[in-house]
């Protein structure tokens, strides 16, 4: 019985790893983009400032 749960651990552990490896790659990605849409709204923001425009509307 020992032997069939290291065979399992064996088994299912590529499989795990590579799910939480492509997990952390979506999720740099993601959090990425939101950091970029973020930097551009506040350069965005700071332009309409400059040139006396109001403020953008926010996007839902």
């Amino acid at each position: 019985m020992d032997n069939f749960w290291v065979g399992a651990a064996w088994a299912l552990t590529p499989t795990v790893l590579l799910g939480l490896i492509f997990w952390l790659i979506i999720r740099s990605i993601i959090r990425a983009d939101r950091k970029e849409r973020d930097v551009y709204a506040r350069m965005e923001a700071r332009e309409r400032q400059r040139r006396g425009m109001p403020p953008a509307e926010p996007v839902e």
